[in-house]
């Protein structure tokens, strides 16, 4: 398997960029949407990105929690047709830090950018 080897490879740096930028997309989406359930923010990450960066299922519900144990948003449950759903907001910290990690990823895009303009 000649193709392993680059497979791995891909795959680890791939699930390595995009573990902080499911996180800094969620607090984004949340911020400009408002309060959220977990499959309307899978489905809104994969309307926007034309379904190329949509976390499984499982690693939304990570990021969720990761999300609410630094505080950075906060859930609650909502009765939508007789079914409990479990909504997200943004907390003031939680807009506090995207700001933080919106001044980064600026960095990081105007850095792109200039390398890709050097070729």
């Amino acid at each position: 398997m000649l193709g392993s080897g680059r497979d791995r490879a891909l795959k680890k740096l791939r699930k390595d960029l995009r573990s902080g930028l499911y996180s800094y997309l969620v607090l984004s989406l949340l911020e400009r949407e408002g309060e959220l359930h977990g499959y309307a923010i899978r489905k809104r990450l994969s309307e926007l990105s034309n379904g190329k960066l949509v976390p499984s299922e499982g690693a939304l519900y990570d990021i969720l929690k990761s999300l609410k144990k630094y505080k950075l948003l906060e859930d609650f449950w909502v009765e939508v047709n007789g079914r409990p759903r479990k909504y997200y907001r943004l907390t003031k910290l939680g807009r506090e830090v995207l700001g933080e990690l919106r001044d980064e990823i600026m960095e990081i895009i105007e850095t792109l950018e200039r390398l890709e303009g050097e070729k």
